[in-house]
Parts: C-alpha cells; sequence; structure tokens
C-alpha cells in the first residue's frame, strides 16, 4: 500500500486496483500542494469522516469528475445522494464491502455539520474510517476526535496496523493526547499525524507528537506531503 498526504487530513490510498481518497480537502487547504487532477487520479473511492468542510472538501467536484463511489455516514451521504453523486451510506459500527476491500465506520468524539446556504445543516456524526483489505496493512483514519477509551475496544477489534492521527489541538486532541492515545491502545507499524500545520490556530508542526512517543517503541512516521509512504 502507498499512502500519501496531502495536508491537514487529507490522504490518499493506492492498493491493488483501488486509490482511496480520504477527507480530500484540497481547493483552499493552506498545507495543499499540487493539482486537484493529479491527487485524484483514478480515484475509485472517497471516504468522508464527517460534514465539516475542511473533511468534505473537494469530494463532490471530484466524484462529479470521476465517478468515484463516496462512502460516508448515512446522513452525510443521504445529502451527497441528492446532489446526484454515487454514494454507499453507512452508520457507526457498520462494515460494508466496497468490491476488493472493507470500509467500517468507528466513533470519533467530534462534532459534524455542513455549511449549506449560510447555515449550519445536521449530517450525522463524526466518525473514524477503517480500511481492510486482503494482503495489504489495515488504515484506522481517526478522523477529527479526542481520546476516547472505546478506542481500545477499536484496537483490539479491528488490530490496526496504520493509525493516521489528529494532533492540533483546539478541534482536536494535541499532540501529548495524541501521543497517549496511541502509546496506550495501539500497537501499530506506524502512527501518522495529520490534522497540524495547516491553519495558525492548529500545531505547526509534528515535534511535539514526536517527542512525546520518543521511546515507545512505536514508529512515527512524519510524511512530506504529496510523496507517497510504502507500507
Amino acid at each position: 500500500m502507498k499512502i500519501t498526504w496531502f495536508g491537514h487530513s487529507a490522504f490518499r490510498l493506492d492498493f491493488a486496483d483501488k486509490v482511496v481518497l480520504i477527507d480530500p480537502f484540497f481547493t483552499g487547504n493552506p498545507a495543499f500542494e499540487g493539482s486537484v487532477e493529479k491527487a485524484a487520479e483514478g480515484v475509485t473511492h472517497i471516504l468522508i469522516t464527517h460534514g465539516h468542510g475542511d473533511h468534505v472538501g473537494d469530494s463532490l467536484n471530484i466524484a462529479r469528475a470521476t465517478g468515484a463511489t463516496i462512502v460516508a455516514n448515512a446522513d452525510l451521504a443521504g445529502w451527497l445522494g441528492s446532489q446526484g453523486l454515487t454514494v454507499d451510506p453507512m452508520n457507526t459500527g457498520g462494515t460494508t464491502d466496497q468490491g476488493g476491500f472493507t470500509v467500517t465506520l468507528v466513533r470519533a468524539d467530534h462534532s459534524a455539520a455542513l455549511v449549506e446556504m449560510g447555515a449550519n445543516a445536521p449530517v450525522g456524526s463524526a466518525n473514524g474510517v477503517i480500511v481492510k483489505a486482503p494482503g495489504e496493512p489495515t488504515v484506522y483514519h481517526m478522523g477529527d476526535t479526542d481520546i476516547f477509551g472505546d478506542m481500545g475496544l477499536i484496537a483490539e477489534i479491528h488490530q490496526p496496523d496504520v493509525v493516521i492521527v489528529p494532533i492540533g489541538d483546539r478541534f482536536t486532541m494535541g499532540p501529548e493526547v495524541a501521543a497517549l492515545a496511541v502509546r496506550r491502545y495501539f500497537k501499530v507499524k506506524a502512527a501518522i499525524p495529520c490534522h497540524y500545520g495547516s491553519y495558525s490556530v492548529l500545531e505547526p508542526n509534528a515535534d511535539r507528537f514526536v517527542a512525546a512517543l520518543d521511546g515507545s517503541g512505536i514508529q512515527v512516521v512524519v510524511p512530506h506531503k504529496t510523496v507517497g509512504l510504502r507500507i
């Protein structure tokens, strides 16, 4: 599997014949480098953790241009479907077969609303997403969240190999708490920080997260934007 970070919480997973975008916030993302067309090239699926604009991002335009299936919480998926897009609605705890891999929605402690016609429209809960494919590492993108005790159950049930962890503080847990979540609950090949360095109110870099996991035996991978990592 190749994992590419585009800044903020936007990721691309390449494996087998699938290209999966998670929270593809490109346009307006201060940390995004490159072109939307290149980032979305060959996309087959778009996973959205929740309805905030910095996570829905370019999903609508990319799905219209490519025909990619959007997988999201049922309320958000319902709205996206009403826009003429191909969607696969889910809810927390559910797993769907996407033809060569599965997606599971798990809990996240965060709010979720979509700004539509100048007002906040409720679009279901915030979630984390777990991607499993035969012969590939299991990836858990936490979405936007604080630490919570049921992360232990998520680890036990799904046994992720890679965790993608928000560390930016203010709107999610900060770097030290994020490091505690990884250290306490997960035995992973790699922990990848995200949701930092994009806005001035967020943690500017991953240094404190890396320092907090020093000596833990957990490999922290701080990716370079747009450069794919082989996991």
